[in-house]
């Protein structure tokens, strides 16, 4: 890849893996064949983390030994734990074929798919212990609208910790300048969204040491807000198994809640739970946005003690990686 940069800081915090946004000159993107298999899992003998290539090479998998289910609900291309971004003013496409449930919307390019339609990852490997995928992901609203934009993702364990999963993002806006959804403006951005199955209905924050604060909010969308302190929250099924997000990039609440009743464990029903940290940013028609987040897997002890180690091994997340690779 032969690119050149202009960098660019926008009154934001440049962070360790999402805070840096630059504005791209040109930029030759280059395409491997993807391998035959559509979904790919990784396995450390404690948890166990896949993506699938038909799905976006989104996050489809994840289990553990105590709880070997699938935790994440796949039921259409806006669930999974997928990259979403937003960028622009909202429009009226309905003449264009938008759907009318989502309408006016902005620019919302969704690594999973569009309304009724799925996105594909154009790259697709394992590379050692590392799932590694590029997606041109497709705009929420339109049926079948790839969007200009390509999307990267590492996904692999955090070292020393067996419950952890690590993912780096990438995000490349390619958008025509001038375009319609007009100039830059700051925009709410879910790092990341995260959907799981229904059956982890309790919602909790983290407070660290140890201690965590209950939080409820009827089914939605609308969505709760919460504001976790260690920018961790968790959700738990009856068995107290349960599934932390660490998202150390998000400055603002975090969206939750459950969608629909009913305790179905079933990662293609309806119903399901939702966790978005949430940073806003400046996207630019033509930058390029970086961050990184943590999935955490166990019982609520197991999930606090690697969210203290986290919370300690990473202090100044937002200032180390400088959007670094």
């Amino acid at each position: 890849m032969n690119c050149s940069a202009n960098l660019t800081n926008q009154a934001w915090p440049w962070g360790k893996w999402g805070t840096r946004v630059f504005v791209m000159q040109c930029c030759l993107l280059v395409v491997s064949p993807a391998t035959s298999e559509d979904l790919l899992k990784i396995d450390n003998g404690t948890i166990q983390v896949g993506v699938d290539r038909d799905k976006g090479a989104a996050i489809t998998w994840l289990s553990s030994q105590a709880y070997p289910k699938n935790i994440v609900n796949v039921a259409d291309p806006g669930r999974l734990i997928q990259q979403s971004y937003y960028a622009g003013q909202r429009l009226d496409r309905t003449a264009e074929g938008q759907s009318r449930s989502w309408s006016p919307w902005p620019w919302n390019p969704i690594q999973g798919g569009g309304v009724g339609s799925w996105a594909r990852a154009v790259e697709f490997r394992r590379e050692g212990d590392t799932l590694f995928s590029e997606t041109i992901p497709k705009l929420w609203d339109m049926p079948n609208e790839p969007a200009q934009a390509v999307m990267r993702q590492w996904t692999a364990f955090e070292p020393s910790l067996a419950n952890v999963v690590v993912v780096k993002c990438e995000f490349i806006s390619k958008r025509t300048p001038g375009d319609r959804w007009g100039d830059v403006r700051m925009s709410p951005q879910e790092v990341p969204a995260c959907y799981f199955t229904r059956s982890f209905a309790t919602v909790r924050s983290y407070l660290g040491s140890g201690q965590w604060r209950a939080e409820t909010q009827p089914p939605g969308p609308p969505w709760g807000k919460a504001s976790p302190p260690r920018q961790a929250m968790a959700c738990f099924n009856k068995r107290e198994q349960g599934v932390a997000v660490f998202s150390p990039t998000s400055t603002l609440h975090w969206n939750f809640g459950p969608h629909a009743r009913g305790l179905s464990d079933d990662p293609t029903a309806g119903p399901c739970m939702h966790i978005a940290p949430i940073s806003r940013i400046e996207l630019a028609p033509r930058s390029t946005y970086r961050y990184r987040y943590w999935l955490v897997v166990g019982n609520q002890d197991e999930i606090a003690t690697s969210l203290d180690a986290l919370w300690s091994k990473y202090p100044d997340e937002r200032a180390e990686l400088n959007g670094r690779m």
